[in-house]
């Protein structure tokens, strides 16, 4: 098949480059180019991720059939293999369900125009600084027609993009904040009105790339070798290894230190995963001796919504957004805030009030049609996908430990499962894990490789990336059920 063929051609030359600069360990040579002039870029990074492995990672060519027609689609959709695929194709169920809905909210029928969607995408990414993302739909948007005076700047859109800005951010940051009123400011903005399909596909999109933002950051993922930040030109400045090596993913010395100080050792590590799989087990015990009343599970919920608001990480600092990145939003400093801090009381948002299954979907379907459909799907897959494994173990019930992950997320954005006990969460994720949760679901740009390797240290990077999954799926979900039910008030 030609198409893939060009695929893996395109990726294996942006990999492959360094084979054309040589160097004086392996004999190659760059005399011609030198004296040419010519400045050819060598990958800065070492492979998809700065996290995992390239080793660990799949390589293009070595794929079986069902994820060589994954690359194969991925690339006819986007004209591209970006890293974010692969990565995700650690989980090809889930990737098939993800690339078929990115491509019917970017370039199938829909209430908005084509470049609409890419600045939107632009505008969504740029709030978590994810130049990654930005990097991506900017070319795009260019590609579909877009206006290039817009990506001066956010004051350069059309006014009913500029409107769209304040949702953006509070969605983003603070989505227990909207109101009908933001709602009602879009719909009702006289001849810069936004029409209710259009809002919804709008929302649909903001939450998408937010999430997005999230991956990107958890996994470490690295800029494509044509991309900002993805390339270099001169030699890295490391003792005793090959510029091929580099280029290809062999670490340099700091990163492979062993036995550092900070470093825990592999019989720990292999006791925190033992000891995780013996609090599953007494869990399951309890759950089937008694069942917790509702009034005590509504007061564990308040007691662990208040304790999220105490995770927080060394790392973090105030992160200053690169100006090529903030011109696309505006109100720089507005960010993430636990929505108890500072006296304000936000109400419990209650599930059984309003949930994706019987109200989100329903709304998302009459209003764009099919993409309910495409979303649903893809949270059913990212939150029942398992393989019954526990790093080393096998045959584990993962169920619980998946929805501790889904449901303490939403606790940190204040929604509550009346039959969910919220005390297993602290049984079940400790402190350095809780850590690395939050910070990828609400302040993703400030993730480290530190956080990435702190938790779960004897787990494979494909579970690691897994909980990324439920991370964005279950933030995406998070934001569109305070996004919905805001439109649904608007129109009871």
């Amino acid at each position: 098949m030609r198409l893939a063929t060009t695929a893996n051609e395109a990726y294996t030359a942006s990999l492959a480059v360094s084979e054309l600069l040589g160097c004086k360990q392996c004999g190659g040579g760059r005399g011609q180019d030198e004296e040419l002039g010519i400045r050819i870029p060598r990958p800065l990074g070492h492979g998809p991720s700065r996290f995992i492995p390239e080793k660990e990672i799949l390589q293009v060519g070595s794929e079986d059939a069902q994820m060589h027609t994954l690359f194969a689609d991925s690339f006819a959709a986007l004209g591209r293999l970006d890293n974010i695929t692969l990565v995700m194709v650690f989980h090809p169920q889930y990737l098939e369900s993800f690339l078929k809905t990115q491509h019917y909210l970017l370039q199938m029928d829909g209430p908005l125009p084509l470049h609409y969607r890419h600045y939107i995408g632009i505008m969504a990414a740029a709030r978590h600084q994810c130049s990654y993302l930005v990097n991506l739909h900017v070319n795009d948007f260019l590609h579909v027609g877009g206006d290039p005076k817009w990506l001066n700047g956010l004051e350069n859109a059309p006014q009913k993009l500029q409107n769209l800005g304040e949702l953006n951010k509070v969605l983003a940051h603070r989505p227990w904040l909207i109101t009908k009123e933001h709602i009602e400011g879009l719909l009702k903005a006289e001849e810069h009105s936004w029409s209710l399909a259009e809002l919804v596909h709008a929302v649909v999109l903001l939450t998408h790339y937010h999430s997005l933002a999230s991956f990107t950051f958890g996994c470490g993922i690295s800029p494509e070798i044509h991309c900002d930040g993805g390339h270099t030109f001169r030699p890295p400045s490391v003792s005793n290894y090959c510029i091929c090596d580099i280029t290809n993913g062999n670490h340099s010395v700091d990163e492979m230190q062993v036995n550092s100080a900070g470093n825990v050792s592999v019989s720990d590590s292999f006791f925190e995963v033992e000891a995780l799989m013996e609090k599953m087990r007494q869990l399951q015990e309890c759950r089937d001796e008694e069942e917790a009343s509702q009034e005590e599970m509504a007061s564990r919920f308040e007691i662990e919504k208040r304790e999220s608001m105490f995770v927080f990480s060394s790392d973090d600092e105030e992160v200053t957004p690169a100006r090529d990145v903030s011109r696309h939003f505006e109100d720089t400093s507005y960010g993430y805030k636990d929505f108890s801090r500072h006296g304000m009381h936000v109400p419990t948002f209650r599930v059984q009030d309003y949930c994706w299954e019987d109200h989100g979907y329903s709304l998302v379907n009459r209003l764009y049609p099919d993409v309910g459909q495409l979303i649903d799907e893809k949270f059913h897959i990212a939150y029942n996908l398992t393989y019954n494994t526990m790093a080393m173990h096998k045959d584990v019930d993962t169920s619980m430990l998946r929805r501790a992950i889904w449901n303490y997320i939403h606790c940190m954005f204040g929604i509550r499962y009346d039959d969910y006990d919220y005390g297993e969460i602290n049984q079940l994720l400790d402190r350095s894990f809780k850590v690395y949760i939050k910070t990828v679901v609400c302040t993703p740009e400030k993730v480290t490789k530190r956080m990435y390797d702190s938790f779960w240290r004897q787990f494979k990077h494909s579970e690691k990336v897994h909980v990324n999954l439920l991370l964005i799926e279950a933030r995406m979900q998070a934001e569109l059920l305070y996004a919905l039910r805001a439109i649904t008030r608007y129109m009871t």
